[in-house]
C-alpha cells in the first residue's frame, strides 16, 4: 500500500462533510416526528426545519419564505425550468448537464473564448422573439471556476419582460452571493458543495412566482415541492449554510494556494493551458490541459499517486467525455480531450498542492521522455 497522504483535490464535485453538520444530523436520526404532524413532536421537527430554513436563506441574502427544500441542485434547476410553463427557454452554452437535460430545446446563449456568456448576443436573442422568455445563467461554473456576469444579465432580461434562473451551486460558499443584488428571479442551491449532506439543496423562489411544482401529492413547501422533508439532511444543509456564511476569509487562503499551483505548473510545463485564467474566477478552480495526454490518463495517473481530480464534471457515473463547455468556448476538441479540473476547499493545505505539483510533473516528464 502507498505510504503517501492522500490530496482530495476535486472539491467542486463535492466537499468533505462539515463535522459539525455530521455531529448535528446524528443527533436528528435519532428524533421521531414529521414536521407536517400537528402534535409536539411534529412541532419540534417543524421548529428544526425552519431553522434550516433561515440558516440557508441568510446565506444567500433571502427570505426563509422563498426557499424551497430539494433533493439537490439537480431538481431545484429541473423546477425552476419546468416549472414556468409556458415560457421560452434560454440558457448558457455552459450550464451544467442538469439545466441541459431539463430545457433540451432551449435556445443556446453563446460564450467568449473566456468562457463569459455574450450579453449582446442575450440582446439580441430577447429582442428578436416577442414571447416571455426565461433565461437560465450559472453564477460560477463548474469546470473552470469563470464567473458570469448574472447581474447585467437580469437587467436585460427584466428589460425584455423576462425571468431569470441563476444555478448557484458551485459559488455558493466560494464567494458572497446576494440574491437580493443580483435580482435572479430563482436560484439553485446544493448542500453538498458547501459541506452540507448528499442528496439536499434547495430552489429560491419569491412566494409570487407561479411556480407549478413537479412533484405533487402532498401540501410540503408551500405546495411546491411534495414530500415529507428530509429532515437531518435540511438540518445538516442549515448548519453548513451557517458557517459557510462566516467562513468566506478561507477563501483568500485557497486563492492564493490556487496561485501558486498555476504558477508552479505552468513553469513546468510552457506547453499547458489553464482555461479561463484571464476571466473573473472562482478562488478555488483550475482547469488545465495536458498537451497530448489524455484527461482519463491524468486522472488515473494523478490517482494511483495519490491525488485525487476530476475530468470535467464529476456528474456522469464516472465516464469521461469531452467537455461541452471547452467545447462552447472554442477549444480545440484535442484540447479539451487533455483537460483536468482540479478544484480546492477550505481544508486544502500547501502539502496537498505539493504533492499535486509533484505527481503532475512526473506524469508531465515522463509522457515528454516517451515522446522524445
Amino acid at each position: 500500500m502507498p505510504s503517501f497522504n492522500p490530496a482530495y483535490l476535486d472539491w467542486n464535485a463535492t466537499a468533505p462533510l462539515r463535522p459539525e453538520a455530521a455531529a448535528t444530523m446524528t443527533e436528528a436520526l435519532a428524533r421521531t416526528g414529521n414536521p407536517s404532524s400537528v402534535h409536539r413532536q411534529g412541532r419540534e421537527a417543524k421548529r428544526a426545519l425552519e431553522q434550516a430554513r433561515r440558516q440557508v436563506a441568510a446565506l444567500v441574502n433571502a427570505a426563509p419564505a422563498e426557499i424551497i427544500f430539494t433533493s439537490g441542485g439537480t431538481e431545484a434547476n429541473h423546477l425552476a425550468l419546468r416549472g414556468l410553463a409556458g415560457r421560452r427557454l434560454i440558457i448558457s452554452a455552459i450550464e451544467h448537464d442538469s439545466v441541459r437535460a431539463a430545457a433540451p430545446d432551449a435556445a443556446i446563449l453563446p460564450v467568449t473564448p473566456d468562457g463569459i456568456a455574450d450579453l449582446g448576443a442575450l440582446e439580441q436573442m430577447l429582442a428578436a422573439d416577442a414571447r416571455t422568455a426565461l433565461v437560465s445563467l450559472m453564477l460560477a461554473n463548474n469546470e473552470t471556476g469563470v464567473i458570469q456576469p448574472v447581474g447585467e444579465a437580469v437587467r436585460l432580461a427584466h428589460r425584455h419582460g423576462a425571468l431569470l434562473h441563476c444555478d448557484a451551486v458551485q459559488a455558493a460558499g466560494k464567494i458572497p452571493v446576494d440574491r437580493r443584488a443580483l435580482g435572479a428571479d430563482l436560484l439553485t442551491l446544493s448542500a453538498h458543495k458547501i459541506g452540507g449532506p448528499m442528496g439536499v439543496g434547495a430552489l429560491v423562489a419569491s412566494p409570487d412566482l407561479p411556480l407549478q411544482a413537479l412533484q405533487t401529492g402532498g401540501g410540503q413547501e408551500r405546495g411546491r415541492r411534495a414530500g415529507t422533508e428530509n429532515l437531518p439532511g435540511t438540518i445538516g444543509f442549515g448548519i453548513a449554510a451557517e458557517i459557510a456564511a462566516r467562513s468566506f476569509d478561507d477563501y483568500a487562503r485557497v486563492a492564493a494556494l490556487r496561485d501558486a499551483a498555476e504558477r508552479r505548473l505552468l513553469t513546468m510545463a510552457p506547453d499547458a493551458h489553464i482555461f479561463g485564467i484571464t476571466a473573473p474566477r472562482l478562488p478555488n478552480t483550475i482547469c488545465i490541459s495536458m498537451p497530448n495526454v489524455a484527461a482519463s490518463t491524468q486522472v488515473m495517473s494523478l490517482d494511483l499517486a495519490g491525488v485525487m481530480v476530476s475530468a470535467g464534471a464529476a456528474c456522469s457515473s464516472g465516464k469521461v467525455k469531452r467537455s461541452h463547455v471547452l467545447e462552447a468556448m472554442g477549444v480545440a476538441p484535442a484540447e479539451a480531450d487533455c483537460a483536468i479540473r482540479i478544484s480546492l476547499g477550505w481544508s486544502t493545505s500547501e502539502a496537498e498542492i505539493d504533492h499535486l505539483v509533484e505527481a503532475w510533473g512526473v506524469l508531465y516528464a515522463r509522457t515528454r521522455a516517451s515522446a522524445a
